[in-house]
């Protein structure tokens, strides 16, 4: 028995490669099925199932495509229901793959069809949970993206009855492994590792601890910030289907000239610049976002940009194929094209560009000290609440563009995040509004605490 946890750190994923005497079982793939069919042929497998906990709002599953190139059948739990052919399992339903068995246990609260699927080895011996969004290392699934269909309060009970009698009943000695990792909007603070055990959720995970219905519904609901705009869409995608990935790449990289590009800005398109931080402040096509490649690509794609705005992509050499893809895990594929030879053939073309000036945190030390700058911190608000520059400005990244108004266009501000990914991004952003008295500041937070600047530390853990 072969077990493999596939794992894609800009959207904090885990999908899973099961395997027993030559037949295989992929859980919750992402959207791209290339390295997926390339393990299966490496290892000389065939597929048989692709197992969906539930209907995924962070990313756009590979499921259909998977199953279109292999023939393998998609599995659900209980209460899925799709707009193509998939097997809608009943709970305690199990599944042989060579000497190894899979059941699936129904385990509603993040999502009602959410399931999670426990693997027997080949001795009849539970050996693993793979729980999707319903259980996380030291955390539980958010129970608020349905969209209203279904409060939050209902769901939470759901997850308890879940918890409590399908998953704390398992042997200590039971591996868990989860849909995601640290960083993932789906849960409110998971924990650094992407695998743990069952005895050890049971004395670490808040939510496994003994308490009363009433007392997990607060403490899950309690705390919950808005979940990123296109988590909606992407859990109907993957409930109603979806493109070929295969026709969206050969779509959306079709090169634009520098003057395809320049009627495509006229008719409202966004310039969705890829490239590193560092090398996009140097020049870029003015009103382009920059969103790296480097970072939580997809994550802040999803949370910043409008899905139904069409994107024209400005890319380093050779990563504009990496771009379209990892757009399309999202859901994001209304995309005109990609610009023929990057930033340098618009260059070439004496078009205007725009710079960002950066400023190392020594010089940022000196000019928050000397009053001629304003700071404008980034950071996710409990980030800013447990330490921050003294009499900074915090508008947090995911809902900056909804704060203008505390913004001032007549003060220069110094603009940073813990490292300098988002910081970018934001001055970006704001730059598209008309505020261009703006520095980033290398290194962000993380470099800004080691100068003279002073802080106000609360320590919120």
């Amino acid at each position: 028995m072969i077990i493999e946890q596939l794992y894609t750190g800009c959207l904090a994923e885990a999908a899973y490669y099961i395997e027993s005497e030559g037949k295989a079982v992929i859980i919750d793939p992402l959207r791209e099925t290339a390295p997926y069919l390339r393990l299966l042929r490496e290892r000389g497998a065939t597929l048989l199932y692709v197992f969906e906990t539930h209907f995924h709002a962070d990313f756009v599953s590979g499921h259909i495509d998977l199953a279109r190139a292999t023939g393998a059948l998609i599995v659900f739990g209980p209460l899925a229901e799709t707009a193509y052919e998939a097997h809608h399992a009943k709970d305690g339903e199990e599944f042989t793959v060579g000497k190894v068995k899979i059941k699936v246990l129904h385990t509603p609260g993040h999502t009602p069809e959410s399931s999670c699927f426990l693997l027997y080895d080949e001795n009849g011996k539970e050996h693993a949970l793979f729980t999707g969004d319903t259980l996380f290392v030291g955390d539980v699934g958010r129970p608020d993206l349905l969209d209203g269909k279904m409060s939050k309060e209902e769901l939470a009970g759901m997850m308890y009855e879940s918890l409590n009698t399908r998953i704390k009943t398992l042997p200590d000695d039971v591996l868990v492994y989860p849909a995601h990792g640290p960083g993932s909007a789906c849960g409110k603070n998971i924990g650094k590792d992407t695998w743990s055990t069952i005895g050890t959720q049971k004395k670490t995970n808040y939510a496994l601890a003994d308490m009363s219905r009433e007392e997990f519904i607060l403490k899950v609901t309690g705390g919950l910030v808005p979940p990123p705009p296109y988590f909606y869409r992407d859990a109907q995608i993957n409930k109603n289907g979806y493109t070929a990935v295969d026709e969206v790449i050969r779509r959306n990289t079709r090169p634009l000239s520098v003057e395809e590009v320049k009627t495509e800005i006229r008719s409202g398109a966004c310039i969705l610049d890829t490239r590193i931080p560092d090398v996009f402040e140097k020049g870029f096509i003015p009103g382009s976002v920059n969103i790296g490649l480097n970072g939580q690509f997809a994550v802040w794609v999803g949370t910043v940009l409008d899905m139904n705005c069409p994107l024209v992509i400005v890319a380093e050499e050779g990563k504009e194929e990496e771009s379209v893809i990892r757009l399309a895990r999202v859901g994001y594929e209304n995309v005109k094209g990609v610009l023929k030879g990057g930033f340098d053939s618009w260059k070439a073309a004496g078009e205007k560009s725009d710079t960002v000036e950066s400023i190392s945190p020594e010089k940022f030390a000196g000019q928050i000290n000397d009053g001629s700058s304003f700071v404008l911190d980034v950071r996710r608000d409990a980030e800013f609440m447990n330490s921050h520059v003294d009499g900074a400005e915090h508008c947090a990244l995911d809902n900056l563009m909804n704060q203008l108004e505390r913004i001032d266009v007549n003060k220069k501000y110094a603009v940073h995040c813990a490292g300098g990914y988002r910081s970018m991004i934001a001055i970006s952003l704001l730059k598209t509004r008309g505020y261009h008295n703006l520095i980033n500041v290398y290194g962000g937070y993380n470099k800004i605490r080691e100068t003279s600047v002073k802080m106000v530390e609360t320590n919120i853990s």
